[in-house]
């Protein structure tokens, strides 16, 4: 299995319709750490050594904080949204990136200390190999996203006409860009409905983050 992939399944599957109640947990649903029943709208701790996320309550949530108790394997996935509106990158830096999609996102192993790229398709998240001359010239130009936190954390590219669009995002988001690919996809170029729900994730993803830029 891909690293990153373990644990994800949930993740990619159609979301419920409407909000889930906030007193009566899903039957089929717990938390992973502790066992305790828990609701669709929960939190994500990144197992750094199996490369999955677990589903968890809140309370193992904030234990497993990036900056709690936890340590070094089990880290809490956050919830903070940036947009990064200096984003250095050209067309030549995306064809030597060699995505063969208009969306991807990349994110940092810490065991591995070594980036991976991911981009979605209608069978879920697939690995695409990173040209390592090519990734470190993307890095040296954004510090933003050399400075990500391992494991928790990733940059969502989306190369749009022209110019790029990029996200510094919890690493769950990028999933849930995944599932909304995978289930809406239709054909060989998807459909216009598809493309429509992707449109109105990064419309929403543009309401969540706080830009972000360099100092002059």
């Amino acid at each position: 299995m891909s690293p990153g992939l373990g644990g994800l399944r949930r993740l990619t599957q159609p979301a419920p319709e409407g909000p889930a109640p906030a007193t009566s947990p899903a039957p089929d649903e717990t938390c992973e750490m502790c066992g305790v029943g828990i609701t669709a709208r929960h939190g994500h701790v990144a197992d750094t050594h199996d490369h999955r996320l677990l589903c968890v309550c809140r309370p193992c949530h904030l234990l497993f904080a990036p900056d709690g108790a936890g340590g070094a394997r089990f880290r809490g996935v956050g919830d903070t949204v940036r947009a990064l509106d200096d984003l250095v990158l050209d067309e030549a830096d995306w064809d030597g990136l060699q995505i063969p999609v208009d969306l991807a996102f990349f994110f940092r192993h810490s065991d591995e200390d070594a980036f991976h790229a991911f981009y979605p398709g209608p069978g879920g998240a697939t690995e695409s190999t990173l040209d390592l001359a090519s990734w470190t010239t993307v890095l040296d130009a954004n510090p933003e996203i050399a400075g990500m936190m391992p494991d928790v954390e990733a940059v969502l590219l989306r190369h749009l006409d022209p110019g790029f669009s990029a996200h510094v995002t919890p690493i769950d988001v990028c999933y849930e860009l995944v599932g909304i690919v995978r289930e809406h996809w239709e054909g060989l170029h998807g459909g216009d409905d598809v493309w429509q729900r992707i449109a109105a994730f990064f419309e929403a993803l543009d309401g969540r983050g706080q830009g972000t830029g360099r100092a002059g």
